[in-house]
């Protein structure tokens, strides 16, 4: 999967202005190449061994593992340069983006992975990067933006709507409608037109093949659940893709259900409450208003905030073979707490849903081992957490 159209069974397909229709075109035929060429493929891997520091470790967390009564391990891609998984297609786009000739990178962020990450490869490769991001998520996120700057990428605050991840995806896709001959519009998840899903699915499947030889090294057998957090899905689908057909392997997927799940706009659980609907030039389950437009959405991450998702995670679902459930924001915090201080390790808000998932889980009685993809580290996030939890948790900001 995809077909040749880009669908995954219903889900997928290329909706799209008639002026782009060549551009895309001539981008899945460049990736076809690039992904049979031996050269492109050596180059990528050189560089995830020796720029990002791949292969990312898997860690037994040995004492969520006794508290919860169920082996807990992590895969950890927030030790990954730029702290996430988005490191891994960004370099894939930008190896692209340079073979075909482009001069600038352009992309939308919400917590700011993808755009250091992104930011980071134009700078390696040479390219020009601008960056769209919502303006609450520019002042919630300053740490990751004031990376972006000092790679040497524009920071284009998206100033309608509710100025987040849904919003900076209309302002890149406008400006990359002005010119898609010189720039390339590098998707930050496993979303938008053929042949973005499949592409960025295929240079985040690198997780999971890592992690699959690395849990059947260090336990002699599969893991019994994976969980990871789903926004737009690009780090679960990394994830997921090398288990799908383990049949043994249960496979969960966490959406935020933000601070409630029957109010609308105050949640982004797209797959749980949304239906099949076309937006941003793929068609896979949405959260609608009454209009039949997109609804606005809501999660204390900000790369989670977005009311659809990856269509081949709409098809998972539909097969039932992914269980996709709901985390909320207190849930979420709660488990960024928990891991922080059991394990050492402070993860990303984005991946501390994922994290709370397989609390409950273990919390249900499931005791089979449970893999979560770690998807990014949470210097991003401190600062806002301390700010907006601080208190509850017995920390007293310092002036």
């Amino acid at each position: 999967m995809p077909d040749a159209q880009g669908y995954f069974g219903e889900y997928g397909g290329s909706f799209i202005p008639p002026q782009l229709e060549t551009i895309m075109t001539e981008i899945a035929a460049a990736y076809d190449e690039c992904r049979n060429d031996p050269a492109f493929k050596v180059e990528l891997a050189r560089l995830y061994k020796h720029f990002v520091g791949r292969p990312s470790p898997i860690f037994h967390a040995e004492n969520l593992s006794a508290k919860y009564g169920t082996d807990i391990y992590l895969k950890r891609e927030d030790l990954n340069h730029t702290g996430a998984h988005k490191i891994n297609h960004c370099l894939g786009e930008a190896l692209l983006a340079k073979k075909m000739g482009k001069t600038k990178l352009i992309a939308e962020t919400g917590a700011g992975q993808h755009g250091v990450a992104l930011a980071t490869a134009a700078a390696l490769v040479g390219l020009e990067c601008d960056i769209y991001m919502g303006e609450v998520d520019i002042r919630k996120e300053h740490p990751n933006v004031v990376r972006m700057r000092i790679l040497g990428a524009n920071v284009i605050p998206a100033t309608h709507g509710r100025k987040t991840l849904k919003e900076a995806v209309d302002a890149a896709f406008e400006a990359y409608m002005k010119d898609p001959i010189n720039q390339l519009y590098a998707i930050g998840s496993v979303v938008g037109p053929h042949p973005f899903p499949m592409m960025v699915r295929d240079f985040q499947s690198i997780i999971g093949n890592e992690a699959r030889e690395q849990f059947q090294e260090m336990t002699g057998s599969l893991p019994g659940n994976l969980v990871a957090c789903v926004g737009g899905g690009s780090n679960a689908m990394g994830l997921f893709t090398a288990f799908l057909e383990d049949e043994g392997v249960k496979i969960h997927g966490a959406e935020p259900a933000g601070r409630s799940l029957t109010e609308a706009g105050e949640h982004a659980a797209t797959l749980t409450l949304g239906e099949p609907g076309v937006m941003h030039g793929f068609k896979s389950y949405m959260l609608k208003d009454e209009q039949g437009e997109p609804q606005e959405v809501y999660s204390v991450a900000s790369g989670l905030d977005y009311p659809s998702v990856g269509p081949q995670h709409s098809h998972l679902k539909d097969i039932g073979r992914v269980n996709y459930g709901t985390v909320s924001d207190d849930e979420a915090i709660d488990a960024f707490f928990e891991l922080s201080r059991l394990e050492g390790i402070i993860p990303a808000i984005e991946s501390s849903h994922a994290l709370a998932y397989a609390l409950k889980l273990a919390k249900s009685g499931e005791r089979g081992s449970i893999l979560i993809n770690l998807s990014g580290r949470g210097d991003k996030d401190i600062d806002f957490v301390v700010e907006q939890y601080g208190n509850q948790y017995g920390i007293d900001q310092l002036v």
